[in-house]
């Protein structure tokens, strides 16, 4: 089997090494109460396009700091009562995608959102007044700001849950029969949205990102999607004088240590010659989730698309029709 990491024995135990602050759990329970209070409201409106069966709309709610988060949504024209729902997230700097991307769950009876994360690819606005560094990435912004809750990724990660609590709510969806998925990125932000959203049925996150910063630094991979890690060291901490500081503080944003909090069932899938997220970091996260979870393992593919996944996803989701 190739290695670009440790060995599979070794990766199913692995519990990672980024650390997690000591007011961790507070600083999540005070923003998931921050986020409810918005409540469960958002509009829709119908989207320019026309498919058969199919109604789809642009759905835009307010989040926390009063940023205006965009998602597509789609649902079966003629429902018999309540329908599951899936969640869908994209991959860094990417977007929601095309209301085609959905129309394959909705033909099942599915209800199907798409969120755009705040100030990347799509619609979503990212309205956060940060001190510090802005040049490039959205890992460390709000790093240097003195307030930990202007982290990017908290706004983003309390999106998905309130993106998650608004499907929910409608009375058109079962709210004990939602599910989320996406990769890289998107993996992430499943990871986040099941840890932030204590009733999620099931997540399929893949090739994860956001997850054991540490690790990814000691293996010299802060490439890619990590590099702004590096970039940050070299512009604002040269000596590594903060090297603690910094990633304890980015440990609010680690799925690593949010990882423990989720209930659903998960399955999570893994490239073994991953070096964007490495393996390690991934399987970081995946070790600490108690709740009944699979990993679906490509021992010779990286950081890309995986033959079946997508079946073997919509097979998963579709226990939630029975």
């Amino acid at each position: 089997m190739p290695v670009v990491d440790m060995p599979l024995h070794e990766l199913r135990n692995y519990k990672g090494v980024s650390p997690k602050p000591v007011d961790f759990d507070a600083y999540w329970d005070r923003a998931i109460s921050e986020m409810e209070a918005l409540g469960t409201g958002c509009t829709l409106t119908p989207a320019k396009y026309h498919f058969p069966g199919v109604e789809v709309f642009d759905l835009t709610f307010t989040g926390v700091g009063g940023a205006t988060v965009y998602a597509r949504f789609a649902r079966p024209e003629k429902r018999e009562g309540k329908c599951p729902a899936l969640l869908r997230f994209h991959g860094y700097s990417g977007h929601r995608g095309d209301f085609a991307h959905l129309l394959n769950y909705v033909a099942l009876g599915f209800c199907v959102a798409s969120m755009d994360a705040r100030g990347q690819g799509g619609k979503s606005e990212d309205n956060l007044s940060v001190k510090g560094n802005t040049l490039n990435g959205h890992i460390i912004r709000g790093l240097d700001d003195p307030d930990p809750d202007k982290l990017y990724f908290r706004n983003v990660f309390l999106d998905t849950a309130q993106l998650a609590r608004i499907v929910m709510a409608m009375d058109e969806v079962d709210e004990t029969r939602v599910g989320a998925t996406g990769g890289s990125q998107g993996g992430a932000l499943t990871l986040a949205c099941a840890a932030l959203t204590p009733k999620l049925n099931r997540c399929c996150p893949m090739i994860s990102f956001l997850c054991d910063y540490k690790r990814v630094w000691d293996m010299d991979l802060d490439v890619g999607a990590y590099h702004e890690l590096r970039q940050y060291f070299r512009n604002f901490d040269p000596r590594h004088e903060r090297e603690e500081e910094v990633f304890t503080k980015l440990g609010y944003i680690d799925n690593l240590n949010l990882a423990p909090r989720i209930r659903a069932k998960v399955k999570h899938f893994t490239g073994l010659l991953d070096t964007i997220c490495p393996p390690s970091t991934q399987f970081a996260a995946y070790n600490a989730i108690t709740s009944e979870k699979e990993m679906v393992i490509y021992p010779d593919f990286a950081h890309e698309g995986f033959p079946d996944a997508d079946d073997i996803v919509m097979e998963y989701m579709c226990e939630m029709l029975k």
